[in-house]
């Protein structure tokens, strides 16, 4: 049964209503990740990659207090334009919904808001983790959603400022499957080489269906389903590690922390790359939009033949 409390789109509610495959979009990407006219181009871009698999796509936010599931065009915009946009994880929700807040929700917050709409699949650019030594101690709340919350996240791993071992051990000691989309490494989000072995490779967006529906069969919750960024705009890892030591001498000076921390660090290497990460950015979350499409599809498929 559907959470009284969600507003899903009519478009999206007709898709439940047909158990039509459905992907959730996470919207922090839109609102602080990427700039004006580059969040609202992607975002349209992503949403148009999940049509393209056959699945309908569902944009998540919190509306002026209403979680959203089913973004509109005209939403997506103003998520793209307004200044103030509320940034929701998990914890943050129940403020957001309560005080009225416009609100674009993490992998974290947007697991949650699409498990409670019955959707299965989530797609985003990188998710959280665990940052590195050097700055203050953070594990990012979409390691701990992952275990509790049924939903298969596709991504390009975690992002490529953050402690990628680290947050592979936090994933294992949570009983979190990492399965790897025709890759032995776990991808490093934009950076060309990935860092860590996943603890699964897959070949196809079927097989990613089925070893998903197995791990929540025997009581598994969320998994990741981790492609690497494409070869194309991918980043060599030499020139990331300079970028980001800039990066973040620049964070400490500014005296940055917390969950502004990953936003100021993306859009610096964006600086010092002369654009080149905000071009892989852009371009591996539409390539996991449309490989969630896939995944989606695939998973409808296995309900059709288990109900047959």
């Amino acid at each position: 049964m559907l959470a009284p409390w969600l507003k899903l789109s009519a478009e999206v509610a007709q898709a439940i209503t047909q158990r039509r495959p459905l992907v959730a979009l996470e919207s922090t990407l839109i609102a602080h990740g990427l700039p004006w006219p580059t969040n609202l181009e992607t975002a349209r871009q992503a949403e148009a990659a999940v049509r393209a698999g056959g699945a309908v796509p569902a944009t998540v936010a919190v509306w002026e207090g209403t979680p959203t599931v089913g973004c509109s065009d005209e939403q997506l915009t103003s998520l793209a334009q307004s200044p103030n946009v509320f940034k929701a994880s998990r914890r943050d929700l129940g403020a957001a919904i309560g005080l009225g807040r416009l609100a674009a929700t993490t992998v974290s917050a947007t697991m949650v808001l699409a498990h409670a709409a019955q959707i299965r699949v989530c797609a985003t650019g990188g998710i959280g983790g665990a940052h590195r030594e050097e700055e203050p101690f953070d594990i990012s709340a979409d390691l701990v959603e992952l275990a509790r919350t049924p939903v298969l996240v596709v991504c390009a791993g975690a992002k490529s400022i953050l402690h990628l071992p680290r947050t592979l051990e936090i994933l294992e000691t949570l009983g979190v499957p990492v399965l790897g989309y025709r890759t032995d490494e776990f991808p490093a989000f934009y950076v060309a080489n990935g860092e860590g072995r996943v603890s699964c490779r897959v070949e196809s967006a079927a097989e990613a269906a089925a070893v998903f529906a197995a791990h929540v069969r025997l009581g598994g919750r969320g998994a990741i389903l981790a492609q690497p960024c494409p070869a194309d705009v991918a980043v060599p890892n030499h020139e990331f590690k300079a970028w980001l030591h800039r990066a973040e001498e620049h964070a400490r000076a500014a005296g940055i922390c917390g969950p502004r921390l990953t936003p100021f660090l993306l859009a610096q290497l964006a600086d010092q790359s002369g654009g080149r990460t905000r071009i892989a950015n852009q371009t591996l979350i539409v390539a996991n939009a449309r490989l969630a499409a896939d995944v989606a599809a695939a998973l409808g498929e296995l309900a059709h033949t288990h109900l047959g």
